[in-house]
């Protein structure tokens, strides 16, 4: 069988180069590393150039099978051209071309070597455009967001990243999708990545008009996961410029969700909600009657909180204010 799969892809036709590339699916690992040793990679790669669909969906999968978990079969299949080659495929008009090449992309951006050679191809702002489009699966939208995490790994691409419109279309993600999916979770997972490595990202979220409401929405109706990180770019953002913002993040009415997860939230939820609602307490002069008890009762919380008292009197504590806050 190993001599056919090699004979066929190296001078086969096009039915027997898809048979044997589909054959190698079903091959154990020592066997595939043989013939990895005896060049298959190379006629795999020059599938994926021919107009037969059959023939690159065939050899796509046969690519993909031989990445999985092997750094080494992922840095021969890019030096083997196999990169712009997949990129272009994203164009393609069959949408099953299109999610195998995603995820191609997305194995083969998890191996160092190659972030530098994904990004330098093109490939954030086809994948950004991609990732907001009707018929995009969740799945490949998923695998896109992860493809991105892992050129963000790379400081040289940060800027690529920064300079596109990936801030703008997780956003448009963000404010669209429901706030406690693993989608949303995903893509605010990495718009907080993003603008804590740029501050030419975090002034574009701070910028882009629904952004601070969909953050604030999510404080509100995220998972806790969702909630931690949304939290935390406010926080990026306030501390940017507190004059700006922090009557825009107060508009919103993000304070009884904030007060919620300073004290049901994660421990580094809870830290970074604690930082906001102190930038966020109203220290003007002339304050009214009601606005200054709020902000004693907001103070009692924020002890409760940093003592770490339990028993139930800070959930109390917090309803109370809440309850305030929301008449």
């Amino acid at each position: 069988m190993e001599d056919f799969v090699v004979n066929a892809l190296l001078s086969g036709d096009t039915e027997a180069r898809v048979l044997a590339a589909r054959e190698l699916n079903n091959l154990k690992s020592k066997k595939k590393h043989k013939l990895i040793e005896r060049g298959i990679i190379v006629p795999l790669v020059s599938m994926l150039c021919t107009p037969d669909y059959d023939a690159v969906e065939a050899s796509l999968n046969a690519l993909l099978n031989m990445a999985f978990g092997s750094e080494r079969n992922k840095n021969l299949i890019a030096k083997a051209g196999a990169i712009p080659v997949i990129i272009n495929l994203l164009q393609c008009e069959s949408q099953t071309l299109v999610d195998l090449a995603i995820a191609a992309l997305m194995t083969l951006s998890s191996c160092s070597a190659n972030k530098l050679t994904v990004a330098g191809s093109g490939a954030i702002e086809i994948l950004v455009e991609i990732l907001n489009f009707d018929s995009t699966g969740i799945q490949a939208k998923l695998d896109i967001i992860v493809t991105l995490h892992n050129l963000l790994a790379s400081w040289e691409i940060i800027p690529s990243i920064a300079l596109s419109s990936t801030v703008v279309k997780l956003l448009q993600l963000i404010s669209e999708w429901e706030k406690s999916s693993e989608l949303v979770e995903k893509a605010i997972t990495l718009l907080e990545k993003i603008v804590l490595s740029s501050q030419i990202a975090l002034r574009q979220t701070a910028g882009t008009s629904g952004a601070i409401q969909a953050l604030v929405e999510t404080v509100e109706d995220g998972s806790m996961q969702c909630k931690e990180h949304a939290v935390g770019i406010l926080l990026l953002i306030c501390r940017s410029c507190r004059e700006k913002y922090r009557g825009l993040i107060l508009r919103e009415g993000v304070m009884p969700g904030l007060l919620q997860l300073s004290v049901d939230g994660t421990r580094r939820a809870k830290e970074m909600a604690g930082a906001l609602l102190l930038l966020l307490r109203d220290c003007s002069e002339g304050n009214t009657r009601k606005k200054i008890l709020k902000n004693v009762l907001m103070e009692q919380v924020m002890g409760e909180i940093d003592r770490g008292e339990r028993g139930g009197k800070e959930h109390k504590l917090v309803a109370d204010l809440i309850a305030k806050l929301r008449r």
